[in-house]
């Protein structure tokens, strides 16, 4: 059996008593060790020293009725009594310096005297665990019979909100409906992305920590960074305003003042004060947006500023603070980035607590769908203009926008656009199987020429290098670039393979995607693992001699 132990505070008027009459009275911390069905094997007593002599008649006391009970003494003088940071902070001291060991003891907190910021205090110690136990709350005796003792009556209150199953609903429909809300209400079915999207409300409410959103041009980072700072701020989490730069635009001296602000006069051209966008984003959020483009000069100011809370505008000589939750967001490989010096290791491992990867519209197929709804409602509420489709005309355009032939490189940007000209098309507010028809068009010419041979010949030299691209036919080159594309858009080969190789596999009794386009890799000493994580790697001297005995 583990030992039962009592943390409470000595009630300087309910616990007092004259000599000649304190068993007549009601004695909380007397009471306590008087509970039937309820031994405390030890008391841990607060005092102050101001209240020695009623400690010394309370632990003689408690000898009388339960003298198998030990009580410690522990003295804990505060100033004010009433100031909650003062009290919150000692009782905090005590917690963490108590040696609290669960595996042999129960630990219960006594909640019945004490100042009522005191008991406000030790249920914030208790229910964020740094006291690992219950609380005690102690009622008197209502109607004493002669010969009763005082013990009064005792209840313990139980802080695991999930046993109650009521409360437990409560709690599920509200995070059920802050993850609809950072999906903008949009009812997504992809099971990965909706397990995302939940541990991302969990973190960004119960933590400040920065939070990095990875994934290609298009996949949502901005919308969900701001979904992310209007959750918190309805949470009344934060107080402050929503901050967002695109980080690829900062070039140059002006990058280091638009984000830290400048003194007057701090270069030509500084007629004034400027704030920067950290200090405008004091007590609210700071998205940068592509934060892999940032020099290594910002780079290393915003970590101190992170960090610390405090950062030197330009031209300055005393520092400024502010208190901001960082969202960053790239499209980059920053772990690659490292390896190649172009961006701070301990940036990125500060940025890297919690990382999110946002999914490609194409690895979410079946979301498609939902989103061409929400498009139309996002369509009605811009433009005025209730715009549907027809039953054919929208299965004609899933079929296509959900098939292997949908490239959708710009993600939820190309689906934004195909449906805002569809509606603006739309004859008297209906969209037809006809411009259908031309948008599907429309995007296969717009996919195509995205993936010419002047893009080929760019992620050749990337993967290959130049010199290795140069001996390439053109027939190798647009073929190649298709499939080096195809590899960069998918999380695994047999993905890949599966989008490569969309119709001859319908030919073939059992297939292994993943294997033709491993041979295929092959014969330019490549492998699919070269690009998964948003790889942009260069694969070198190797693979430029396997190039140069392919092409010979």
């Amino acid at each position: 059996m583990k030992r039962r132990v009592a943390i409470s505070i000595l009630g300087t008027t309910l616990d007092a008593g004259k000599w000649e009459n304190r068993w007549s009275r009601w004695r909380p911390n007397v009471a306590l060790c008087q509970q039937p069905g309820l031994f405390i094997d030890r008391l841990e007593l607060i005092h102050d020293n101001r209240s020695q002599a009623l400690c010394q008649r309370i632990v003689g006391d408690i000898g009388t009725v339960a003298p198998a009970t030990e009580v410690r003494s522990n003295v804990i003088n505060f100033r004010d009594p009433w100031d909650f940071s003062e009290v919150y902070t000692t009782l905090r001291d005590f917690a963490r310096g108590y040696s609290f060991d669960p595996e042999t003891e129960d630990y219960l907190v006594n909640i019945t005297t004490g100042t009522h910021v005191a008991q406000i205090c030790w249920f914030l110690l208790t229910e964020a665990r740094i006291i690992p136990g219950q609380l005690l709350q102690l009622s008197p005796p209502r109607d004493r019979e002669p010969e009763q003792d005082f013990a009064g009556t005792h209840r313990i209150i139980d802080l695991d909100l999930s046993r109650y199953d009521e409360i437990a609903k409560r709690f599920a429909s509200e995070r059920e409906d802050a993850a609809s809300f950072l999906k903008s209400g949009i009812s997504t079915r992809n099971a990965a992305f909706n397990r995302m999207i939940d541990e991302i409300e969990r973190v960004v409410i119960r933590s400040t920590a920065p939070v990095l959103l990875t994934g290609s041009t298009g996949a949502g980072k901005s919308q969900l960074a701001r979904r992310i700072y209007e959750l918190k701020k309805s949470q009344r989490k934060i107080s402050g305003p929503f901050i967002e730069v695109n980080c690829a635009t900062l070039r140059g001296d002006q990058a280091m003042s638009t984000l830290f602000g400048h003194v007057k006069g701090a270069f030509t051209g500084a007629a004034g004060e400027r704030a920067g966008l950290l200090r405008s984003a004091d007590k609210g959020v700071l998205f940068l947006d592509e934060i892999g483009e940032l020099g290594l000069d910002e780079q290393a100011m915003c970590l101190r500023a992170i960090e610390e809370k405090r950062f030197l505008p330009v031209g300055a000589d005393r520092e400024v603070s502010a208190d901001f939750q960082l969202l960053a967001g790239t499209n980059r490989d920053l772990g690659e980035d490292v390896r190649k010096g172009r961006f701070r290791e301990d940036l990125y491992a500060r940025l890297n607590l919690w990382t999110f990867q946002l999914p490609a519209l194409r690895e979410r197929k079946e979301d498609i769908e939902p989103n061409l709804d929400f498009e139309l409602r996002r369509y009605l509420e811009r433009e005025g203009e209730n715009i549907t489709f027809n039953k054919e005309a929208r299965e004609r355009y899933l079929a296509f926008a959900t098939g292997p032939q949908a490239v959708w490189s710009a993600n939820f940007r190309d689906l934004s656009a195909s449906v805002t000209r569809m509606a603006t098309l739309a004859p008297h507010g209906r969209i037809t199987t006809d411009v259908v028809d031309d948008e599907v068009r429309r995007l296969n010419a717009f996919w195509r020429s995205s993936s010419d041979h002047g893009g080929a010949d760019l992620i050749i030299e990337e993967v290959l290098g130049a010199e290795a691209a140069a001996r390439l036919d053109r027939f190798d080159a647009v073929q190649l670039a298709t499939v080096l594309h195809t590899c960069r858009e998918h999380a695994t080969a047999s993905s890949a393979g599966r989008a490569l190789f969309a119709v001859s596999r319908l030919e073939k009794k059992s297939s292994n995607d993943a294997d033709r386009l491993a041979k295929y890799l092959a014969r330019f000493g490549l492998r699919f693992e070269d690009f998964t994580n948003g790889g942009n790697r260069r694969v070198g001297r190797a693979s430029l001699q396997n190039t140069e005995r392919r092409v010979s």
